[in-house]
């Protein structure tokens, strides 16, 4: 008998020794290890380590697993007589996971709460370690939890309104001040959560991290505000802002079940900050989804062809000009005029880089034309002309702000010959280049002589300090020859506008003797026709120079190999997009819609730190630019 229970005592250990022990330690890929450690409610569902670990010491485990709001409820009673950080961020996360299961609007709210009331204990008790990933975890879970609590019952918008709200074990009552939900001389709502959408069609999206629930809020006009003030910024925009609850004594306040906080609104383009207990906090805002947003479905897709081939097709903002963010003194005016074919729209890439980038955020503001891209050039750049003059003469009447008097514009193809007509003295160049008869003596009726002389005699615009011809076909593109141009031809259709000027020329020419003038005047051009390499208009304006108080740049893409000569991007050579005596020129390798490629985008940001007044960005980025001439 006692040699059988030695042959099962020695048989155990045999078999024990051959499996591993109750308690160890075994080697694993150290990414799963990282999972382990780093999961939490936001990321993975599951409940973080250190939450996991409270409850298991306050044998709070097992009623976990049975029912989460019953554990809940324990800790929060344990909260009301032991006021420790791990306690509030456990009671948070836990929350936020009940809040989730359930999609209870209360255990949203109450897990905005307690992460708050982690992130800023009262009196001499020090704010969490911000190296503790549970410091960023809370701000995230009250970032969504205010987010989630104050949705609408259909879940697509936040409603930020003054109210009583229910928790799990009591009360939140809201104050808002709707003074506050303005931007600018606008209105602001509807208001979506930012972080509900997901990005297409742009390389990155940025989102500043901070505190508060990032919100994409519309834009509306108001009655007060006149049609030019109504106009600047296109309905339906969409902007960045941040909600941000506040409450005094958050831990006294959850002790006590009542809890009375301020909801205020912050917008991106004047709050980075705010002051929170002392404390400075940065604000949270997803900067990226409004702009997306605001394209999704925009009418501004149907302006690039219908803008093209129909010369009156409905403009955007004040006479094609428009802005991103309610006119802001001190700030620089970046004017972006897109080229034929196109749309504002075709600049989201470079502006949605721009504006995550600090020093051209706070120091510009970001302004767009948007014109009729089949029009003949010189009458839309008359228009840009008139809409920035317009623009100064109206938001600084008096000239107190010289950041107006500093403007910087950037046009891509077409609009690179447009903004090109913002910094000549062309006297009566143009006009002299078609007729031999000065316009005073063609007989010309008074209105269409003040017109053709506005359009055709152009100066200098004063608070115009520095150009960027980004792929501009300053000798003209090689596919406005031939087919194209007859094909085009037949669709592009001139505004009633230009098309009695063209009469009344033509009636003009036609009494008067000179056969120059005759044949010139015969047909209108559009801008296609401006742009062949002989046509007078370009050959002109190639030979007009730039104004010497601008700063001049180029942008010029490329494709292929070889020397610079033969190269061209799809539309225009490198021979007609290449200028003497500019400050830098830079050579893309890329297509013609080049406004979107990183290193236009980068060059572009040089050229905005230099413009006021920054070295630091490096002087041109890595480029593997063609074989030189």
């Amino acid at each position: 008998m006692i040699g059988c229970r030695l042959l099962a005592i020695v048989a155990s250990s045999a078999l024990l020794s051959s499996c591993a022990t109750p308690i160890g330690a075994t080697r694993v890929d150290p990414r799963k290890v990282h999972r382990t450690l780093n999961t939490n409610v936001l990321s993975s569902g599951e409940l973080s380590a250190p939450t996991q670990q409270l409850l298991h010491r306050s044998d709070f485990y097992d009623l976990y697993e049975k029912d989460p709001k019953a554990a809940f409820a324990a800790l929060r009673e344990r909260l009301r007589k032991l006021h420790r950080h791990a306690h509030f961020f456990a009671a948070a996360e836990l929350a936020f996971q009940i809040a989730e299961n359930e999609s209870d609007r209360s255990y949203y709210l109450a897990a905005a709460l307690y992460a708050y009331a982690f992130l800023f204990p009262e009196g001499d008790e020090s704010p969490p370690n911000a190296y503790d990933p549970r410091f960023r975890e809370a701000c995230d879970i009250y970032n969504r939890g205010l987010s989630e609590g104050l949705a609408s019952p259909d879940g697509k918008e936040v409603l930020l309104r003054s109210g009583t709200y229910p928790l799990p074990f009591g009360e939140l009552t809201l104050e808002t001040d709707p003074a506050g939900f303005r931007w600018g001389d606008y209105e602001l709502g509807p208001f979506f959560p930012a972080a509900d959408f997901q990005v297409r069609g742009l390389n990155n999206r940025y989102r500043r991290a901070g505190l508060g629930a990032p919100l994409a809020a519309q834009v509306n006009a108001v009655e007060a505000q006149s049609e030019v003030e109504r106009n600047w910024i296109p309905p339906a925009t969409k902007v960045p802002v941040t909600a941000l609850l506040t409450f005094p004594r958050p831990r006294e306040a959850l002790s006590a079940g009542q809890v009375a906080g301020q909801l205020e609104l912050f917008a991106e383009y004047l709050a980075q900050q705010v002051e929170v207990d002392g404390r400075s906090v940065p604000l949270e805002y997803e900067v990226t989804t409004p702009l997306a947003f605001t394209l999704e479905d925009s009418s501004v897709w149907d302006f690039e062809l219908k803008g093209f081939l129909t010369g009156d097709f409905g403009r955007p903002g004040n006479n094609g000009l428009f802005m991103l963010q309610p006119y802001l003194p001190g700030r620089v005016p970046v004017v972006l005029v897109h080229g034929t074919a196109s749309s504002p729209a075709r600049w989201t890439e470079l502006v949605n880089e721009l504006q995550a980038d600090p020093v051209v955020r706070n120091g510009c503001q970001i302004w767009f034309f948007a014109y009729n891209t089949g029009n003949p050039i010189a009458w839309s750049a008359a228009e840009l002309r008139d809409s920035l003059t317009a623009a100064v003469r109206e938001l600084d009447p008096n000239g107190k702000d010289p950041a107006l008097w500093n403007m910087v514009v950037i046009g891509h193809s077409q609009g690179g010959l447009l903004t090109k007509m913002t910094v000549v003295d062309s006297g009566t160049k143009f006009w002299d280049r078609v007729s031999a008869v000065p316009l005073d003596e063609l007989g010309l009726s008074l209105e269409t002589r003040n017109l053709v002389d506005h359009v055709m005699v152009v100066e200098p615009l004063p608070f115009v300090k520095r150009v960027v011809f980004v792929a501009t076909p300053h000798r003209g593109s090689y596919l406005a020859f031939g087919w194209v141009r007859s094909i085009i031809e037949w669709f592009v259709s001139m505004p009633s506008n230009i098309n009695k000027v063209g009469q009344d020329l033509r009636d003009a020419a036609s009494r008067n003797p000179d056969s120059k003038t005759r044949h010139s005047l015969e047909r209108l051009p559009n801008s296609v026709d401006n742009m062949t390499a002989k046509n007078p208009f370009l050959v002109t304006l190639a030979s007009l120079p730039i104004d010497k108080g601008v700063h001049v740049h180029s942008i010029i893409a490329a494709e292929g190999e070889g020397p610079l000569r033969d190269l061209s991007d799809g539309v225009v050579r490198y021979d007609s997009a290449h200028i003497d005596d500019v400050d830098s020129e830079l050579v893309v390798r890329s297509g013609h819609s080049t406004q979107a490629h990183p290193q236009t985008i980068f060059e572009v940001r040089r050229i905005l730190h230099q413009h006021l007044g920054r070295n630091d960005l490096p002087a041109e980025p890595v480029v593997l630019s063609p074989t030189a001439p």
